[in-house]
């Protein structure tokens, strides 16, 4: 899929989620997973979960994961696209909220709205984590082995690097 007709959907796409991806992009990879991946076959799940795992990898921003969508569709362009549309709308609605939100002062509202969102953003990462185990696990050892690393995260101090270096050589060994 190139051309014009391709980048304008990747602009529409990424433009309107970026409006509701509450809590960052982290937020919406499972929306991102459905329309890359169920809606629109621009990709597999393997390559999501692949581009996912490079996301995380890279240096930067977790919203890395939509240039490579882009890119995967329409090339540099594609992914020049997806990250302007993904970064665009959300900056100038913060931009918009944050002037409103000086000129309210002292009002309690600013801090209910934030406090009620907490919840939902928490709700829609945790969504993301599933929605990539889901894709990455094509096997009971590779789920066993998701599962695992998911509590070592939660209750140790362990880098995540390290848990996806450990799984990316248990792979390449082909444990998995």
């Amino acid at each position: 899929m190139m051309g014009a007709g391709a980048l304008f959907t990747i602009a529409l796409t990424f433009g309107w989620l970026s409006l509701f991806a509450v809590g960052g992009a982290a937020a919406a990879i499972p929306e991102i997973h459905r329309i890359a991946v169920d809606l629109n076959h621009w990709m597999t799940d393997p390559q999501f979960a692949d581009a996912y795992a490079i996301s995380q990898l890279s240096p930067g921003p977790n919203v890395l994961i939509v240039s490579l969508v882009g890119y995967q569709v329409a090339g540099i362009a594609g992914s020049l696209v997806a990250m302007v549309s993904m970064c665009a709308p959300t900056a100038a609605l913060a931009y918009g909220v944050s002037r409103l939100l000086n000129r309210v002062g002292s009002s309690p509202w600013p801090a209910l709205i934030q406090k009620a969102l907490v919840p939902v953003s928490i709700g829609l990462m945790a969504a993301s984590g599933l929605v990539v185990a889901i894709a990455a696990d094509g096997s009971r050892t590779a789920a066993v082995l998701t599962l695992i690393a998911a509590v070592v995260a939660a209750v140790t101090r362990v880098n995540p690097i390290w848990l996806l270096l450990a799984g990316g050589v248990l792979g390449f060994a082909g444990f998995l």
